[in-house]
């Protein structure tokens, strides 16, 4: 215990944002200093043991790329940790590259998880950020950081509605006064979207595309709302019936029919909220509107698909990316300021 206080002397404390799609790291009195894709590549040898090849940007670009003896995966799914081990070793891999390859610190850090984790899961997390050589780990829930990134009053004696779309999961809050008053999460984000394209080309177009293909498709075309003028683009991939290669010419229009069921669950996640807030608080909203965060928030025409479904004011947050980055980041160097929004569950 000494030890560990006298290792903490000398270390950089730190927030991550924990993706299921990106892992951003914050250090204390630096900002932002790490933001790369939560992938790992793993190397197979003959007898069955893996050792990592890869972390972050490197592993992302080895995506369906592949040989026999070289893995590369995601290990949060849904933003839930789905391979412990494989996890563990990004985390470290990233608290090591903060601090510049150095494995006797021992930093404080905060995590930022979604609202809905079991103890089972939560338990998971702070595991695998004490083996990977933090000497303690305060989790904050997702629609806090968000809130307080989006530059919401969360010490106001006001409602302030935050959504955020992550890769994994959306995270639905409603802050004041310190404290997280509704909150929902869903297991549906930016990685939905894209299995749902995915799936709609090779339906549609009998167009067999990669998880790659898809995010690409999103970003490059993809909308919420019918455009006057549709968007195309050229695809690649191989097809269904003889397994050739074949290009096909997609629209923003078979991204909007791809993304429908997805949009529909956020959108009535969010009425639901609403549903639940009382007079006082559902006035707050009305006056100061709903902030879209995440990297779901950059969907093109989503804040005026949100707007027409809820009746409400939706505004995208300033660089919605970095929302729940931002607030994690903010806690981490004023914690005694935000003691009372930490989680305590």
């Amino acid at each position: 215990m000494l030890w560990d206080k006298l290792l903490g002397l000398f270390s950089d404390d730190l927030a991550i944002d924990l993706g299921t799609a990106n892992t951003i790291v914050i250090a204390k009195g630096k900002g932002i200093i790490i933001s790369e894709p939560s992938v790992v590549a793993l190397r197979i040898e003959p007898n069955g043991e893996k050792s990592v090849l890869a972390v972050g940007k490197e592993a992302k670009e080895m995506l369906g790329r592949t040989p026999e003896n070289i893995e590369a995966i995601r290990p949060l799914k849904e933003g839930v940790i789905a391979d412990f081990d494989v996890a563990q070793e990004m985390i470290r891999a990233f608290i090591a590259k903060a601090h510049n390859g150095k494995r006797w610190v021992r930093p404080r850090v905060i995590i930022c998880v979604p609202y809905g984790l079991t103890q089972v899961e939560r338990k998971t997390v702070e595991d695998s950020a004490q083996s990977a050589g933090a000497r303690e780990v305060i989790l904050v829930e997702e629609p806090k950081a968000a809130a307080i990134g989006a530059g919401l009053p969360v010490k106001d004696p006001k409602g302030s509605m935050v959504i955020d779309i992550g890769g994994g999961t959306t995270e639905i809050g409603i802050v004041s006064l310190d404290g997280l008053v509704k909150s929902k999460s869903l297991k549906v984000g930016g990685d939905r979207f894209e299995e749902e394209i995915v799936e709609h080309i090779r339906k549609k177009h009998k167009l067999i595309v990669g998880e790659q293909t898809g995010e690409e498709i999103k970003i490059t075309i993809g909308t919420a709302i019918e455009l006057d003028e549709p968007k195309k683009m050229q695809i690649k991939g191989r097809d269904e019936s003889t397994g050739l290669l074949k290009e096909a010419e997609i629209s923003s229009e078979d991204v909007r029919e791809a993304i429908a069921k997805p949009l529909e669950e956020i959108a009535n996640a969010a009425q639901e909220v609403l549903e639940e807030v009382s007079p006082e608080l559902a006035g707050d909203i009305i006056e100061s509107g709903i902030a879209l965060t995440g990297g779901g928030a950059l969907l093109n025409g989503l804040d005026v698909y949100l707007s027409k479904r809820l009746q409400l004011p939706v505004f995208i947050a300033e660089d919605p990316l970095l929302s729940v980055a931002k607030g994690t980041g903010a806690m981490l160097e004023n914690i005694d300021s935000y003691k009372h929004f930490m989680s305590d569950r």
